[in-house]
Parts: C-alpha cells; structure tokens; sequence
C-alpha cells in the first residue's frame, strides 16, 4: 500500500512541485501519492499547483491549532507529511503522533544554519558571511523544534567567492528539487526509518543518475577546481 502524503507549504511550490514530478517518472513503482497540499497562506503558490492536479488543497489559518492540523491529516487518512518549504513550527503534538513520518528541507547543511527565522535568503546570506565554501541542502525528520530532526541526507553544493545570496540560494534549490524527492521515496518505501531512540535506521544512496550541481563554466578555474573536488 502506497503511503499518502500530505505535503505543507508557505510558498510558491516548486520542492512540492519537483515530488510530483518525481513521484510520476517512477510511476507503479512510486511508494507514496500525494492526497493533501495544506498552506499558511491562502495565496501560496503550492496550492494553485495542487488544485491544477486535482489534489484536495486546505488553509491552516492558525498553523499553532495542533488539534485542527491533526484533524485535517486524519481527514485524509495521511501517513507521511513532507514540509516543503513551510516556515511555521508544526505543534509538538502532531510531531509526535507523526514520529519518522515528517520530512523537512533545509537550504544548508544543518546543524550549521539552522533554527528559527533560519530561512530563505536569511540562510544564504548567513553561509556567505561566515565565509563557507561548501552548503547544499538537508533533509531531516522533524521533531518539536525547527531544525533540530535525525539528518536524513544531505548533498554538498560548491560555494564561491562570486556568489550572491541569489546565486547560491538558486544552485542550492536544485540540489533540493534532487534530493528531497528521493528521500521521500525511500522513507515511503521503508528503506529508510527512525528508531524510537530518534536515530535513522537503514541508508540513504543518493543515485548516481543525478548530475552534479556545478559552479558556471566561466568562473575562476579556483572555482572550478573547488566544483571538480566535490562532484567527482
């Protein structure tokens, strides 16, 4: 039995967007189908892409109402909730009913980076202060606390002295429209878990069929050789 996702959202969609995808190109050998997009803000644009594919759609006008969350997710009889850029801290009651069943993506290599009003370009610009050469995104599980879950996986994306926070923040989504995805499926098919001790059981591989998410060709050949190291 596929597992069903609910998948929450405070922006315009596109990590919701890259699981859809993802989870179509398996086809029959998908391990999960998305019932339920849930959003903070009416005008998100998760929603719309929902709605576009028939998938039931809802507002979370108070997103602390731990009761309403948990009612709307038994509604749709979900097993497995995906936060795909959702800025708001999930109330630890329905965290913990939904124990190695919530999955985050973080826009850097957490533990560094992370917490709260850690989001967005406030991440990016922070990697470029402290003078980082390395970030890439995260997936985690989600406890009670933003940012703080069992690291799932996490794929290393090059930093430049050239970077802007635009720039990085756009090779960090790819890595994420990559990556996310392909947890959800293993996590969906049981090839990976969480422990009752909060401890991930079983491997991540990310696959090989993925390309790497390269600094641009006409940077300095410092860069390039940064790139080579850490996608070879």
């Amino acid at each position: 039995m596929r597992a069903r996702i609910a998948a929450l959202a405070s922006g315009g969609g596109s990590n919701l967007q890259a699981l859809l995808d993802h989870l179509d190109a398996l086809g029959d050998a998908r391990a999960a189908d998305v019932v339920l997009v849930a959003a903070d803000k009416p005008q998100a644009g998760a929603l719309a892409r929902a709605s576009a594919r028939g998938i039931a759609t809802a507002v979370l006008h108070d997103p602390s109402d731990a009761d309403a969350l948990d009612a709307l997710l038994r509604a749709h009889d979900v097993s497995l909730v995906v936060l795909a850029g959702y800025l708001k801290l999930v109330p630890a009651a329905v965290t913990a009913r939904f124990h190695g069943r919530m999955l985050n993506v973080h826009p850097a290599l957490l533990p560094a980076f992370g917490g709260p009003g850690m989001y967005g370009a406030r991440v990016h610009r922070a990697v470029l202060a402290a003078g980082a050469r390395v970030s890439g995104p995260t997936v985690h599980f989600v406890d009670e606390h933003y940012d703080r879950g069992a690291i799932v996986a996490q794929w290393p994306v090059p930093v430049s002295a050239r970077d802007t926070p635009e720039t990085l923040a756009a090779r960090v989504l790819r890595a994420e429209h990559a990556l996310l995805p392909r947890v959800v499926q293993a996590v969906a098919a049981g090839a990976v878990s969480l422990d009752a001790d909060g401890r991930v059981a079983g491997a991540f591989a990310f696959p090989p069929d993925v390309p790497p998410f390269a600094l641009p060709a006409a940077w300095a050949p410092a860069d390039a050789g940064l790139d080579a190291a850490l996608t070879s």
